[in-house]
C-alpha cells in the first residue's frame, strides 16, 4: 500500500491527508483538479498563441524569401547591363584605337601635305621676289611686245598664259591642300573626343551600376539575416510548443493521476467508515449482552473492546518541500548575469558520473536534447495544492523519457556540459506554475531545498 501511494503522489497534495476532515478534504481535492485543469487550459491557450506566432513568422520568411528573389532579379538584369556596358567600354577601346591609328596616319599625310604647302610656300615667295624685283606683271609685256613675228608673238601669249595658269594652280591647290589639312585635322580630333566622351560616360554608368549591385548585395545579405533570424526564432517557437504541448499532455496525465488518487482515497474512506460501522455495532451488541448479563446478577463484567488506531501521517522531510538535485558547489544563482536574466541556480562539480536527481515527486513533461539547455528534463509537479515545474539541464546524459513519473530522489541523469555550457555544471530552475520562453515564472529554488 505504501509502494501505491508513493507512485500516487505524483501530484497529490502529500500534506493535508489526515489533517483535514473529509469535507474539507474533498474541497482540496476539488480545488488541486480545478487548478490543474486551469493550468491545462491555460496551457493550452499559450501553444494556440504560439503557434499563430509560428505562423507569422512563416509569413514572414515567405516575405523574405520573396524580397530576395525581386533582389536577385534585380542583381542578375545589373549583371547583364554591367556585362553589356562592358562589351560597349571594349568596343569603344577598339574604336578609340582604330582612330589612334588613323591619327598617325593622318600625321603622315599631314607631315606630307605640309611639306608639299612649305616647298609652294618657298615657289610663291621666289615668283614673288622676282616679281619684285622685275617688275612684276610688266616683264610679261616685255615678253609680247619683244616678239619677231605673229607667229613667235602667238607662241609668246601661249607661253603667259600658261605661266600664269600655272601660278593659279599652284595657288588654288595650295588653299586646298590646307582647307583638307584643316578639316582633317578637326574631324580626327572630334572623332578622337567624341569616343573618349562615350566611354567615359561608359566607364561612369559601369561605376554606377557596380555601386548599385553593391547595395543590391548588401540588401541581399541583410535580408537573408533577417531570414536566418526568423528561422532561428521560429526554431524557439516551435521548441517552446513542443514543451507547452509536453507540459499540457503532463498536466492531463497528472489530473488522471489525481483522480484515481481521490477515487482510492474515498473508497478507503469508505471501508473505513464500513469498519467503523461495524466495531460500534459490534460494541453496541458487546454493551447490550453485558447489561442483560448485569441484569440477571452476575457481578463480573467484560471490559470494552479497544478502538481500531488511527492510521499515522506520513513523516514529514526535514530536507525542505524539494531535494538538492546534485551535489556540487553553487556558482551563480537566479538574477541578472552577463546582462540577461539567468532563471536558475548553476551547480558545479568536477567529478565523474555525477548524478542527477529528481527534486520531486512529478511527471516528466520532456526528455530531449536542445540547442541551449543541452541534454535536458522538464518535470511538473503538484506539491501542496500548488503546481510547479523543475528544468535540469547541460547533463551528458538523461534516464529517463517523457510522460515517465518519477519519485523524489530518483536519479534522472548525469551531470554534464552540452548545449551553451562553460564547464560541467548542472543549471537547475524552478517556475512556479508551467515553464514559459520568457521564463516569467521562474523563483529562487535555495529555499525550497
Amino acid at each position: 500500500m505504501k509502494k501505491q501511494i508513493l507512485s500516487l503522489a505524483v501530484v497529490s497534495t502529500l500534506s493535508l491527508g489526515s489533517l483535514l476532515s473529509p469535507l474539507s478534504m474533498e474541497t482540496a481535492n476539488a480545488t488541486s483538479i480545478s487548478e490543474m485543469q486551469k493550468q491545462q487550459n491555460e496551457l493550452k491557450n499559450k501553444r494556440s498563441g504560439i503557434n499563430a506566432e509560428i505562423n507569422q513568422k512563416d509569413d514572414k520568411i515567405g516575405e523574405l524569401q520573396g524580397e530576395q528573389q525581386k533582389i536577385g532579379d534585380q542583381i542578375k538584369k545589373l549583371d547583364f547591363a554591367v556585362s553589356d556596358t562592358e562589351k560597349k567600354i571594349s568596343a569603344k577601346n577598339a574604336e578609340i584605337d582604330q582612330t589612334n591609328k588613323e591619327i598617325e596616319q593622318l600625321k603622315a599625310e599631314i607631315a606630307v601635305l605640309e611639306q608639299r604647302i612649305e616647298k609652294r610656300n618657298e615657289l610663291l615667295k621666289n615668283k614673288a621676289r622676282s616679281f619684285q624685283e622685275n617688275g612684276g606683271t610688266v616683264n610679261y609685256m616685255d615678253v609680247l611686245l619683244g616678239a619677231q613675228s605673229f607667229s613667235d608673238f602667238v607662241d609668246r601669249v601661249n607661253a603667259v598664259t600658261t605661266i600664269v595658269q600655272a601660278d593659279k594652280d599652284i595657288l588654288e591647290q595650295h588653299r586646298k591642300d590646307k582647307e583638307e589639312l584643316e578639316l582633317k585635322r578637326n574631324q580626327v580630333e572630334t572623332k578622337l573626343n567624341n569616343l573618349q566622351q562615350m566611354k567615359k560616360e561608359l566607364e561612369s554608368l559601369k561605376v554606377s551600376l557596380n555601386a548599385q549591385i553593391q547595395e543590391k548585395n548588401k540588401l541581399m545579405k541583410t535580408l537573408k539575416h533577417e531570414e536566418e533570424q526568423m528561422h532561428g526564432e521560429k526554431l524557439e517557437l516551435e521548441e517552446t510548443a513542443e514543451l507547452l504541448a509536453a507540459q499540457e499532455a503532463a498536466m492531463a496525465q497528472a489530473i488522471q493521476l489525481e483522480k484515481k488518487r481521490q477515487a482510492e482515497i474515498a473508497a478507503e474512506r469508505a471501508r473505513q467508515a464500513e469498519l467503523e460501522r461495524q466495531r460500534q455495532a459490534a460494541a453496541a451488541a458487546a454493551a447490550a449482552a453485558a447489561a442483560k448479563k448485569s441484569g440477571n446478577g452476575s457481578s463480573s463484567s467484560a471490559p470494552a473492546p479497544a478502538p481500531a488506531p488511527a492510521p499515522s501521517a506520513a513523516p514529514s522531510d526535514a530536507g525542505g518541500m524539494l531535494q538538492m538535485p546534485a551535489n556540487g558547489r553553487l556558482t551563480s544563482g537566479i538574477g541578472q548575469r552577463w546582462g540577461t536574466f539567468h532563471a536558475g541556480i548553476d551547480i558545479a562539480n568536477s567529478g565523474a558520473n555525477v548524478p542527477i536527481v529528481a527534486a520531486a515527486d512529478g511527471v516528466v513533461i520532456r526528455s530531449y536534447y536542445s540547442s541551449s539547455y543541452g541534454n535536458a528534463i522538464f518535470v511538473a509537479h503538484s506539491i501542496n495544492g500548488q503546481t510547479y515545474t523543475t528544468v535540469y539541464a547541460h547533463m551528458s546524459d538523461r534516464s529517463v523519457s517523457s510522460g515517465q513519473v518519477v519519485s523524489r530522489g530518483q536519479r534522472i541523469g548525469t551531470m554534464g556540459n552540452t548545449g551553451q555550457s562553460y564547464g560541467q555544471h548542472l543549471h537547475f530552475e524552478l517556475h512556479k506554475g508551467s515553464w514559459n520562453a520568457s521564463k516569467s515564472n521562474a523563483i529562487n529554488p535555495m529555499p525550497y531545498f
